[in-house]
């Protein structure tokens, strides 16, 4: 029994040995704990800041000049005038917004020439961070380790509540408190949201979108994936509300431009805002993403996919309705299928099985570590095993059911009818009616009833036919007795008779509520599909999905701390949760395949090569765009004869992370992420350094675009562009000293000229 706990023991050491720290270049690291955990790393990696020149709250940083773009995406600060840069994607959807058929943004591009051009976005936010703070002891006190997982969170919530409050008191600032490792930490974010954010320029889709769902999540790529809009503030340029009196933001910080452009082994920088990863997953979790949920979901969005593509392809009007809605479907699709690519090529179930069971036989060399962890695994099985048909029904429920628009629509009046369940007031009725009409013109702007209604035959069938009938909605009786399964003569029926098929209906339905007709919803048949699915959902799988799930947050919080105490010697980095992270790595070539080797940049050649290919629609480029590569008027952006436009480096990334700057080892923009390889995309569960590289649009392709495509060469004197290897920070700085040097000068000699008006005349 000794010799074998010996031997676990040096198992367990060789574990949490170098052999156990995050792999190169993995990592989305906390920006106030870079002093402590990566500084020293990244520069000997090749940084030549501080940890403080990245993130400060006693001076300006690289941190003030990253915002989280709508929620959703990433942006960065270009100019002392408030210019943000995101990608064209990130963007799209205002693009969208302002497109018809006669006045085509989306396909012609759009650029302001001037400050009153410039468009503004209604609900588009801008949300810089203030300062970050660990708020862990603050958040978990007073709450008792014995406390079931409902009174915990429920404590936890109170105690945010407060600390929230606090922190923000007496200030025009928000906070939001997230938790981190399962909830073993909670960190504090203080933030400053702008609300006037304003379209200034973005490429013709067939530059911004260049190679399109064939190029999606692939390198080589050759797309010009950014769009640039601009901060607007209220007076002493803080946030407020469009107004035309509004003037330009003025950052604490904005990047310098680089035109040194990158070379193989330059170190690299991604300040941004990533999604949502789970990297300490078990086995079980990452068998059941692999074998069942990500397969299903596939395969839905496949369904969809292709009843959109060929309606979108027979009318214009159908193909702005819904150019972003596809775009969105596109994306994950074509991500999930290269994340299970990625996963069986780095073995991640086996390698996470490995882990496992070193972590049993460290536990197993202690009596108190055995206590603790000794039946984790077991519980673990158990629990994902509890999921069977469960996560399932939520995925179709979720992606199919929910995934057609009508029955989505409707869902979302289930409130409105709760309130005439409870007879609620009629002044409440009728603000919730009111809004819910008012809401309908947006929906309805980008809704075409016939494409949906092919969606819905389709996905309705394969929820039908894939789920377990013992976990159907009590519908499909319906569907089977009057329709005998045949979900077309089906959707004839509900979309032939509800009004949630135009805005019209709904208006009209809407003000027959407020006249006291409480049956209009329950007699609407997509309603009571809707509310028959969503119930369905509440009463039989969300209960149990819910409880299971308390569970493994309390199993995974206690695997966080177990991994943690077994490899002292591994820097932990947590999650992504859509809070602001630092990744860092180096430009990196990477071989996807046996004898195939990918460079590290493409250039506009490719770009060439590309649209020479016939038939593939989604390689058309402009023609002024070839004009200017057949007379290589490239201007300073251009190198050796060559225009580079993007290129790949090993830094950790995530959805969220589209539209971060990438940064050089001085602080200056060389490029903005917009995509990972499709071999690397596994990288939400687990990293694998030989293969996952993130993409990004080379920030001299971007000048040349907007300054020698577009002409809007007034945007890039706006900037500041390098071509030395000065500090970023030291560079900005020092223009902006400038600037406001000259800035008092002009204040004086405007006072000056003032005083010698109101001198009487000699």
């Amino acid at each position: 029994m000794i010799l074998k706990r010996i031997v676990l023991f040096f198992a367990a050491a060789l574990l949490s040995s170098g052999l156990a720290n995050a792999l190169p270049d993995e990592g989305m690291w906390l920006p106030m704990l870079l002093k402590q955990l990566n500084e020293a790393d990244m520069q000997q990696k090749g940084l030549k800041l501080s940890a403080e020149d990245i993130y400060s709250i006693n001076q300006s940083s690289l941190k003030d000049a990253i915002v989280s773009f709508g929620g959703f995406c990433t942006g960065e600060m270009i100019s002392p005038e408030g210019l943000l840069l995101t990608n064209h994607h990130c963007g799209y959807g205002q693009v969208q917004a302002h497109s018809t058929v006669e006045n085509d943004y989306l396909t012609k591009g759009f650029w302001a020439m001037n400050r009153e051009q410039e468009l503004p976005n209604p609900g588009l936010t801008a949300t810089f961070i203030v300062r970050m703070e660990d708020v862990t002891k603050q958040v978990l006190s007073g709450i008792p380790a014995t406390a079931t997982e409902a009174a915990r969170e429920a404590a936890i919530q109170k105690n945010i509540a407060r600390v929230r409050s606090e922190a923000i008191a007496g200030t025009d600032y928000n906070a939001i408190i997230r938790p981190f490792f399962y909830g073993n930490e909670y960190y504090m974010y203080v933030t400053e949201t702008f609300r006037d954010v304003r379209l200034v320029g973005a490429p013709p889709s067939a530059i911004g979108k260049f190679g399109g769902d064939t190029d999606n999540w692939m390198w080589p790529r050759h797309t010009g994936d950014f769009s640039i809009f601009r901060i607007y503030a209220g007076p002493g340029n803080k946030p407020a509300d469009y107004s035309p009196n509004n003037k330009p933001y003025k950052p604490k910080h904005h990047l310098p431009i680089s035109l040194n452009g990158v070379t193989e082994g330059d170190f690299t920088l991604v300040f941004g805002f990533p999604g949502r990863t789970s990297e300490y997953l078990t086995s079980h979790a990452v068998q059941e993403i692999y074998e069942v949920s990500n397969p299903a979901k596939i395969n839905i969005r496949d369904t969809k996919l292709r009843i959109l593509d060929k309606d979108m392809k027979a009318s214009d009007a159908v193909r702005i309705q819904y150019a972003a809605k596809y775009a969105s479907i596109a994306n994950y699709w074509k991500k999930w299928i290269g994340e299970n690519r990625g996963l069986q090529k780095a073995n991640t179930i086996a390698r996470k099985q490995q882990l496992e069971q070193q972590f049993q036989q460290w536990a197993a060399t202690n009596d108190k570590r055995q206590q603790q962890y000794g039946n984790l695994m077991a519980d673990f099985e158990k629990n994902y095993r509890s999921l069977d048909g469960i996560t399932i029904s939520r995925d179709y429920i979720t992606e199919a059911a929910l995934g057609i628009e009508l029955i989505k629509q409707a869902a979302d009046y289930m409130k409105l009818q709760e309130l005439l369940d409870k007879k609620a007031s009629e002044s409440l009725i009728n603000s919730t009616a009111d809004q819910l009409a008012d809401a309908a013109a947006g929906f309805y702007k980008n809704y075409n009833a016939p494409t949906d209604k092919k969606v819905f035959a389709a996905l309705m069938a394969l929820y039908y036919n894939d789920i377990d009938p013992k976990l159907h909605p009590e519908v499909f009786k319906t569907v089977q007795q009057q329709y005998k399964g045949d979900f077309e003569k089906y959707a004839d029926a509900v979309y032939g008779k509800s009004f949630f098929t135009s805005e019209a209906g709904v208006k009209e339905a809407m003000a027959a509520i407020k006249a006291g007709k409480t049956q209009v919803l329950k007699n609407d048949p997509a309603f009571q599909l809707a509310s028959g699915i969503v119930s369905h959902y509440r009463a039989n799988i969300l209960p149990t999905y819910t409880q299971v799930n308390d569970n493994l947050n309390l199993l995974y919080r206690t695997y966080m701390t177990g991994l943690r105490e077994m490899q002292q010697d591994k820097k932990f980095y947590p999650d992504a949760n859509s809070t602001l992270r630092v990744a860092y790595g180096e430009v990196e070539p990477y071989e996807p395949l046996d004898g195939i080797k990918y460079k590290y940049y493409t250039t506009l050649e490719g770009v060439m090569e590309k649209a020479a290919m016939e038939g593939i629609e989604d390689y058309v480029i402009p023609a002024r765009l070839k004009e200017l590569y057949e007379q290589k008027d490239y201007g300073p952006y251009g190198v050796n004869g060559e225009m580079p436009v993007a290129f790949i480096a090993s830094n950790h990334t995530t959805g969220g992370n589209s539209g971060s700057p990438v940064i050089n080892a001085h602080g200056q923009l060389i490029g903005t992420n917009f995509d990972r390889n499709w071999e690397g995309t596994m990288s939400d569960i687990s990293y694998n350094p030989d293969q996952v590289r993130n993409i990004a649009i080379d920030a001299r392709y971007m000048l040349f675009i907007v300054d020698k495509f577009a002409g809007a060469g007034h945007l890039v004197q706006e900037m500041t562009l390098v071509t030395d290897d000065t500090s970023g920070l030291a560079h900005v700085d020092s223009k902006r000293k400038s600037s406001e040097k000259e800035a008092k000068k002009e204040k004086k000699k405007e006072k000056k000229r003032k005083r010698k008006e109101k001198e009487p005349a000699l």
